[in-house]
């Protein structure tokens, strides 16, 4: 099989849960460059649209919903499935964080944060795993994960804890879903500066954290780019699931 083949998404529906960040725009790109519909999913469309117009005008569609709502995923899978028929890709993205100190973390910022990374995910996987069992075509799920997530960075408990949970599922979700087709992988970044994590980018943790990485510098977030479309296309990587794919260079190799 030619290479271009083995990424070929023509013909597939991609569901993209925070398409308005700089990531879920960025792998949502790749998706649609080689050849996938596009159903983007964000909580405020009217502030998400220009940010991703192109993608629009392009094969994609913009739906609403709040991630961290059972009802708003059931909607939002009733007009996609309307639009496109049953997607045969869902990529989770959305994401949320903070530097509080961990005395100082209140319940309502640990909940919002648990909600976002992680309640979300396992919400989507419910809402869009359930119609992907009944379709019978299999499909990818794909989230995303941090190097947060092992072993926790400092600075960032909520957000680190949510990521070991976003690990956790994906691998017991691969297992759940491997008898139906459905491979279930997680993208581990490395530090991909946006506007989620830009205030706790100080330049002494800046600079911690390029001691830490040995290719020396932060990721561009094209850069994703590759393990998105591969862990999408079922030809390149239909034995690869349960996997925490990192992109992070070299972050989590590093010891001392």
């Amino acid at each position: 099989m030619a290479a271009s083949q083995l990424f070929d998404l023509t013909g597939r529906t991609a569901v993209i849960l925070g398409a308005g960040s700089t990531l879920g725009r960025v792998m949502a790109e790749a998706l649609s460059d080689h050849g996938a519909d596009l159903a983007l999913v964000a909580r405020d469309p009217a502030k998400a649209e220009p940010f991703i117009r192109h993608l629009l005008e392009e094969r994609g569609r913009l739906f609403q919903a709040d991630v961290t709502s059972k009802a708003d995923l059931l909607r939002a899978v009733d007009e996609i499935k309307a639009w496109r028929g049953t997607p045969d890709i869902v990529l989770h993205v959305a994401g949320a964080n903070s530097a509080t100190p961990f005395f100082e973390i209140g319940e309502d910022e640990w909940d919002r944060i648990m909600d976002v990374n992680a309640k979300s995910v396992m919400l989507a996987c419910q809402a869009f795993g359930q119609v992907m069992i009944e379709a019978g075509r299999g499909g990818s799920i794909i989230t995303v994960s941090s190097v947060s997530s092992a072993p926790p960075l400092s600075r960032v408990f909520t957000y680190s804890a949510s990521k070991h949970a976003v690990n956790g599922m994906t691998q017991f979700l691969a297992r759940e879903f491997a008898p139906h087709g459905i491979r279930v992988n997680a993208i581990i970044p490395g530090f991909f500066p946006a506007e989620q994590n830009r205030a706790i980018l100080s330049p002494e943790r800046v600079e911690s954290i390029m001691r830490h990485t040995p290719m020396n510098r932060f990721g561009d977030p094209k850069e994703l780019q590759g393990a998105v479309v591969w862990l999408a296309a079922e030809a390149a990587s239909s034995f690869v699931t349960g996997s925490l794919i990192r992109v992070d260079g070299g972050f989590g190799a590093m010891t001392i």
